[in-house]
């Protein structure tokens, strides 16, 4: 299910960590599991179940709205930036279809970005969107 995991980013990036995944539902499971253990021995200060629930949103909305005519895959990538965590979720969609919808009461779907703090889009480096969200003060003052 998963096509790659980086578990050991260059020294000097401030990424710590990166996984490959298949369009299926069954990833968003696995990129919960695995965020948990790669980002454990970094010893974040926020809560790690409030990451994993955006996480899970990211890249459900990245399964379900990415779109290619060729096989593709969704890119999760995690970052240091001093106190501040950046995660960012990669798909082969297109930057300007990404929405803030305000779902009725009764709609099913449409509440993802909500759950979503300090999220932006724009174009990916791969190709396509990135949607990111930064929690401020992940970690303590360096």
């Amino acid at each position: 299910m998963i096509c790659a995991i980086d578990r050991h980013p260059s020294e000097d990036s401030p990424r710590l960590g990166a996984m490959t995944l298949h369009p299926l539902p069954d990833s968003v499971g696995i990129a919960r599991r695995w965020f948990r253990k790669f980002i454990a021995p970094y010893d974040p200060a926020c809560s790690i179940d409030d990451c994993v629930l955006m996480i899970s949103e990211l890249v459900t909305n990245a399964i379900v709205y990415g779109w290619s005519e060729d096989p593709w895959v969704v890119r999760v990538e995690w970052f240091r930036e001093g106190t501040s965590l950046r995660v960012d979720v990669h798909n082969p969609g297109f930057p300007a279809g990404v929405l803030l919808r305000c779902p009725d009461a009764d709609d099913a779907h449409g509440r993802g970005l909500l759950l979503v703090d300090s999220w932006h889009s724009g174009p990916s480096c791969y190709g396509g969107t990135v949607v990111s969200f930064v929690v401020a003060d992940a970690w303590g003052v360096d």
